[in-house]
C-alpha cells in the first residue's frame, strides 16, 4: 500500500468513527439537581382568535457536571392546550427522554394559536418537567382577545357598503385595504382596537364620514397587528388612514402609531381632538388642501414631519404639542411642521391658498429648525404663531408674535417614544405662559385638567 492509499484509508477510518459516535454512545444519567430556567413565567403578548402568535423561547440549563436525561417535558393541558411547544427540534405537547449535555442548555419554543369566545380572556398553561430531582414548571400566560376580520382578496374587495358602527367587544383585524364606500358613515366607539397587517390601511371614500369617539383611558387604537411591544416604536407596520375628497373626520381620543403616513387627508374637513400620533415613517398627519382644527393634538417621532400641509387649505392648531425626536434615519428631516402651497399629484403640480394659525402650542425638535415653509409665488400664504414655543433655527423663514418663546427647551417629562410622556416639567418655559383667551376655546387639556387659570402651552397643562 503506497503512502497515498494509507492516508486515504486512515481518513476513511476517522470519518467512520466520527459518524458512529452519536448521542447513543454518550452515557446520559438521571438528573440529581433541579433544572434552571431562563424564566419561570413566559408572558406572550395579546393575541387574537384564529391568529398564531410570534414564537417565544424558554431556555433550560443543566448545571450538573454530567450529561442528563430529562424523563418528561409536557404541556399540562395536553392536546387541549392553546399552546404548542417545540423541544429539541420536535413539535408537540408531550416529550420523553430528552437528553441535555453537561453545562449545556436547551431551547423550548412556544406559540399560541387560540380560539376565543369571550371579548377578552386569559390563556394559561404550564410546561411541566418531571425528573428524579423533583417536578418543576414554567408558566405560560397570554391575553386572548376576540377579533373580527376584514380580509381583502381577489374575490373580496373589502368594502363597507353601508353605514357601520364598530363596538369595542371585538378587535378589528384588517388584511389589505378596508374601504368605506362613498357617502357612508363609519362610527367607532370608545375602546375599540383596530389592527392592520403589513401594508394594510383604512380608506375613507369621497363624501364619506369617519367618526372616532374615544375617551380618556378608552382611546380608539390604530396600529399594526404585531403585538410585541417593541413594534410600538417601529414605523411602517401598516400604511395608515387615508381620506378622499369631501370626506369628513371627527376624531376624539385616538392613538395612531407605527405606520407609514398615520392620517392622509385630501380636501377633508376634520376636527381632531385629544389624539396622539407617533412613530410614522413619513408623516403623522399629511393634509392636502383641507380644513382642519386640531386641539390637544400630541405628535412625535415622524420621519419627514409630524404635520405636513400641501396645496394650502385652512388649519387651526390650538394647544397642541408637536415634538419630533426622530432618530431612525438621519436622511429624513424630522420636522415638526411643514407647509407649502403646492402638491405633486403624480401627473401635475396643483396649488392652493394657505391659512395657518398656531396658538398656545409647542413645536420643538432636536434639529436646528422645527418648522419649514415653502410658499409659492402668486399664492396666498397666511400664517401666524401666537403665544407658542418653537425651535427657531438660522434658516427659519417665519416670524413669531411677542408672546411666543423661541429656542428654549420645553423640558418634556420624557420624549423617548418607548416611554413617551410629553407633559411639562415644573420649570418648563412653556408652563403657565399660554394666552387665556385661547385657553378658553380648549378649557380642558388632553387628560381633562382645567387650563382656564395660568394655561400652559401645548396639549398638557
Amino acid at each position: 500500500m503506497n503512502k497515498f492509499k494509507l492516508i486515504l484509508a486512515f481518513s476513511f477510518w476517522i470519518l467512520i468513527t466520527a459518524i458512529s459516535c452519536n448521542r447513543d454512545d454518550i452515557n446520559f444519567e438521571s438528573p440529581t439537581q433541579l433544572l434552571r430556567f431562563s424564566q419561570d413565567t413566559l408572558f406572550l403578548d395579546t393575541v387574537y382568535n384564529q391568529v398564531r402568535s410570534e414564537t417565544y423561547a424558554v431556555k433550560i440549563y443543566n448545571n450538573e457536571d454530567k450529561d442528563v436525561m430529562i424523563p418528561k417535558i409536557s404541556l399540562e393541558k395536553g392536546a387541549g392546550s392553546l399552546y404548542r411547544i417545540n423541544v429539541d427540534g420536535k413539535a408537540g405537547t408531550d416529550f420523553s427522554n430528552i437528553p441535555l449535555r453537561k453545562k449545556d442548555s436547551l431551547y423550548i419554543f412556544v406559540e399560541i394559536a387560540p380560539i376565543a369566545n369571550a371579548p377578552e380572556a386569559i390563556a394559561e398553561d404550564r410546561i411541566n418537567f418531571q425528573t428524579p430531582a423533583g417536578n418543576q414548571h414554567v408558566t405560560l400566560f397570554s391575553v386572548v382577545q376576540d377579533a373580527e376580520f376584514y380580509i381583502e382578496s381577489k374575490t373580496n374587495p373589502n368594502i363597507l357598503s353601508s353605514n357601520t358602527s364598530w363596538k369595542n367587544n371585538k378587535a378589528k383585524i384588517i388584511f389589505g385595504d378596508l374601504t368605506l364606500a362613498e357617502g357612508k358613515i363609519l362610527n367607532i366607539e370608545k375602546g375599540t382596537k383596530i389592527y392592520f397587517h403589513k401594508n394594510s390601511g383604512l380608506k375613507i371614500s369621497k363624501n364619506a364620514k369617519l367618526n372616532i369617539n374615544g375617551d380618556l383611558g378608552e382611546e380608539v387604537i390604530f396600529r399594526g397587528d404585531r403585538n410585541d411591544t417593541r413594534y410600538d416604536t417601529i414605523p411602517k407596520n401598516w400604511q395608515g388612514i387615508s381620506m378622499e375628497a369631501n370626506s369628513i373626520l371627527n376624531m376624539n381620543y385616538a392613538k395612531v402609531f407605527g405606520g407609514t403616513v398615520g392620517l392622509e387627508m385630501n380636501q377633508t374637513t376634520a376636527m381632531i381632538d385629544n389624539s396622539i400620533f407617533h412613530t410614522h415613517q413619513e408623516f403623522g398627519i399629511m393634509a392636502i388642501n383641507s380644513v382642519v382644527t386640531a386641539k390637544n393634538l400630541v405628535m412625535n417621532n415622524c420621519g419627514n414631519a409630524d404635520f405636513a400641509i400641501f396645496k394650502g387649505g385652512t388649519y387651526n392648531i390650538i394647544h397642541s404639542t408637536l415634538a419630533n425626536y426622530w432618530n431612525l434615519n438621519s436622511a429624513l428631516p424630522g420636522l415638526g411642521l411643514y407647509a407649502t402651497n403646492e402638491y405633486d399629484n403624480g401627473t401635475s403640480v396643483e396649488q392652493g391658498a394657505l391659512t395657518l394659525n398656531v396658538k398656545n402650542s409647542i413645536i420643538y425638535t432636536d434639529n436646528d429648525n422645527a418648522v419649514l415653509f415653502k410658499p409659492t409665488a402668486g399664492q396666498t400664504f397666511n400664517y401666524s404663531f401666537q403665544t407658542s414655543l418653537l425651535k427657531y433655527g438660522s434658516s427659519a423663514n417665519y416670524t413669531l408674535d411677542a408672546g411666543s418663546v423661541k429656542n428654549q427647551d420645553p423640558k418634556f417629562q420624557n420624549y423617548f417614544t418607548q416611554k413617551m410622556n410629553l407633559r411639562l416639567k415644573a420649570d418648563s418655559p412653556a408652563k403657565g405662559k399660554g394666552n387665556t383667551a385661547t385657553a378658553a376655546t380648549a378649557p380642558l387639556d388632553i387628560v381633562k385638567i382645567s387650563r382656564l387659570v395660568n394655561p400652559s402651552m401645548g396639549a398638557y397643562q
